[in-house]
């Protein structure tokens, strides 16, 4: 007969208990989340930072609101020839075409179109309503984390400063960012869900951290560069601190490195498979991301206005009163602000110094977001440009694009640690609204008041068209991106002119219904003439016929001819002769950059067959194909893993 070792549980610092000589811990138990009050009353506390959004009107001056209204526009327009996860936007950079979603993170602008498509409402409406969803998610992801290990007030104060603080107001309102606003619900939930990996364990704690981080991934592939350091420090610190042996410990008082490392290994199983699970669920994304940006001109994202030097911070700005509705300009005299707050500061130092000396390992994570803090914070200062110069660390810096982005880590630090002031080791817990916490909440909100403001206007360019498109793009010179066989960036074209022209008339403004250049040299109708005979933001099919007989009615053949597409060129596009008109293919044709001119647009050499037609369509690549293969087969794993939890206990009792 076997002894089972005695379970000896003790409650340690951070008022959580620890089951001692098992592999498993589990925290003190508390009200499941979603009956939390407080959870509800986050949510509920960030109307005051939803309320400028419910104003009639649109906010068209901020600095990237239009950008989101019309890239909406654009997933829109490929989502109605049945294409959901688009990766080509055909009437960017003047209807030649930019393969903007496979370099972009589509997740938000996924979750606008289905408001668009099902709700049938319009463009400006749904980019609102995603920003709305953004603050009340933020507000509950940062209180679900925060709760978890310093108490339901603190998370309370958390999810309050996370809402109101100043950066996260200005990425709202003043730069109107949606993919970085939407990114701040993930950042928390990343946090949470890899704690709860940790500690508690268990398959949905993995499935939460593998979900939080490909939707970090899919939202916004520029903070997860930021955000990932982060993450991967605290997952490190979590399992160092919090593993714990299953062993006797010997009268040396030592345990056994063997020991030790597999208590290490054991606790990181599940934070770290959750991590590769959320690689795997957004490899569709990140990998032709990273395979296939080098098909497209990267000097437009780095040069010019763009130019990290001209935007870092100076020291005073931190800290200064000033906030403004305009742009980031080189020196300290931006028309934006980019204070951290008072109040987010004040709590979190203070919060740091009474409970340092009454958690032990609590303060390991404290620690970990201070430091954070501050070196995020250092990267985005004038203090911190040498770094940018540096041949590893320069690049991974560089991505931020401007140097002040990486004050989204430095709110996400300052907001949990703001919420140390009201740990569950400072004041007595309570099911109900404190006046201390009352008071707190008021004062968080009352200093970002003045900020809660956006600018209605009206839209310059005129309502949402592709008329309207090409009049942004013109103005701004913005989403005129380029594929890496441009030589010359365009400034116009015969598509935006045609645009113009309908509008202009005073007609509904139709999509162009053909991409054949029939102005190119040797299309002169006699040996080389065609049409299009079909056509959608993703496909063309033509009709061509060569050295046509009038008389004898017939096409003959010669291999000296080539179609001209107005789009430009990039991987994925590929051409086919078919058998007959919407035939079937019969024979790949090239698809060539063309070799004169600046644009860089797709050629098809036309096959010596006398006349036919010819599709030429944008398909995946390799890298896309693989991406979306990798992605199923981990949505699949998980839901075994599901199934699998749910057969266990059956299985048990069989047994």
């Amino acid at each position: 007969m076997t002894l089972l070792p005695q379970t000896q549980t003790k409650t340690i610092d951070d008022g959580s208990a620890i089951h001692m000589g098992t592999p498993s811990h589990t925290l003190r138990v508390t009200m499941p989340l979603w009956r939390d009050p407080f959870l509800w009353l986050a949510v509920l506390l960030s109307i005051f930072a939803i309320a400028p959004f419910l104003l009639p009107g649109y906010f068209w001056g901020a600095n990237d609101a239009r950008h989101h209204v019309y890239f909406l526009f654009e997933y829109d327009r490929v989502v109605q020839d049945g294409i959901w996860w688009p990766r080509w936007s055909p009437d960017f950079a003047f209807g030649y075409g930019y393969p903007f979603f496979n370099i972009y993170g589509p997740l938000s602008h996924f979750l606008a179109e289905l408001l668009v498509h099902f709700g049938h409402v319009g463009y400006t409406t749904a980019v609102e309503s995603i920003f709305v969803l953004s603050i009340g998610a933020s507000a509950a992801a940062m209180y679900a984390f925060v709760r978890s290990w310093q108490g339901r007030a603190s998370g309370l104060v958390a999810a309050v400063v996370y809402t109101y603080i100043p950066y996260h107001l200005l990425n709202l309102y003043v730069r109107a960012n949606l993919a970085e606003s939407m990114a701040f619900v993930w950042m928390p939930l990343c946090l949470w869900t890899v704690r709860q990996a940790t500690i508690r364990r268990g398959y949905r704690w993995l499935v939460g951290v593998a979900v939080s981080y490909a939707g970090l991934m899919l939202t916004s592939n520029l903070i997860i560069v930021l955000f990932t350091p982060l993450l991967g420090l605290y997952t490190l610190l979590l399992v160092l601190v919090y593993s714990r042996p299953n062993t006797e410990v010997g009268l040396s008082g030592r345990i056994p490195w063997q020991t030790r490392l597999w208590a290490w290994v054991s606790t990181a199983l599940m934070p770290g498979l959750g991590l590769l699970a959320g690689i795997g669920l957004s490899t569709i994304f990140w990998l032709p991301m990273l395979l296939e940006r080098q098909y497209v001109r990267v000097d437009q994202w780095f040069g010019g206005r763009y130019d990290y030097r001209d935007h870092f911070l100076y020291f005073f700005q931190l800290f200064s009163p000033r906030w403004g509705f305009g742009t980031s300009e080189a020196g300290p005299n931006d028309t934006m602000g980019f204070q951290l707050g008072a109040a987010g500061l004040i709590l979190a130092t203070v919060g740091v110094m009474l409970i340092w000396t009454l958690v032990r390992r609590q303060r390991w994570e404290i620690a970990c977001f201070v430091l954070v803090a501050v070196v995020a914070t250092f990267f985005s200062l004038t203090w911190g440009a040498f770094l940018w110069q540096l041949p590893l660390i320069g690049s991974v810096l560089q991505s931020a694009q401007f140097p002040w982005r990486w004050l989204s880590v430095t709110v996400l630090c300052i907001s949990v640690l703001s919420g140390l002031a009201l740990h569950r080791r400072l004041v007595t817990g309570t099911r109900y609204l404190t006046l201390p916490l009352l008071t707190v909440l008021i004062v968080v909100i009352l200093s970002s008041y003045p900020y809660l403001q956006v600018q209605i206007s009206e839209p310059a360019e005129g309502p949402v068209s592709l008329a309207g498109l090409m009049r942004f793009q013109q103005s701004s010179d913005e989403m005129t991106g380029s594929t890496a066989w441009v030589k010359e960036i365009p400034t116009w074209s015969d598509a935006a002119d045609y645009y113009i022209s309908q509008d202009q008339r005073g007609e509904p403004v139709q999509p162009v219904d053909s991409l054949l250049d029939t102005s190119a040299p040797g299309f002169d109708y006699e040996t080389l003439g065609g049409g299009t005979v079909a056509h959608s933001t993703v496909m063309e099919e033509v009709y061509f016929c060569t050295d046509y007989n009038r008389a004898e009615r017939s096409c003959s053949p010669r291999d000296d001819k080539v179609l001209v597409f107005n789009q430009f060129y990039y991987p994925g596009w590929r051409a086919y002769l078919l058998d007959g008109e919407h035939g079937a293919p019969i024979q790949e044709l090239e698809v060539i950059p063309e070799e004169t001119g600046t644009l860089g647009r797709m050629t098809v050499p036309v096959p010596p067959v006398g006349e036919g037609y010819i599709l030429l369509r944008f398909e995946d690549t390799a890298p896309r194909i693989i991406g979306r293969q990798v992605s199923l087969a981990t949505i699949v794993l998980l839901g075994l893993g599901f199934f699998a939890q749910f057969l266990r206990p059956w299985l048990r009792r069989k047994g």
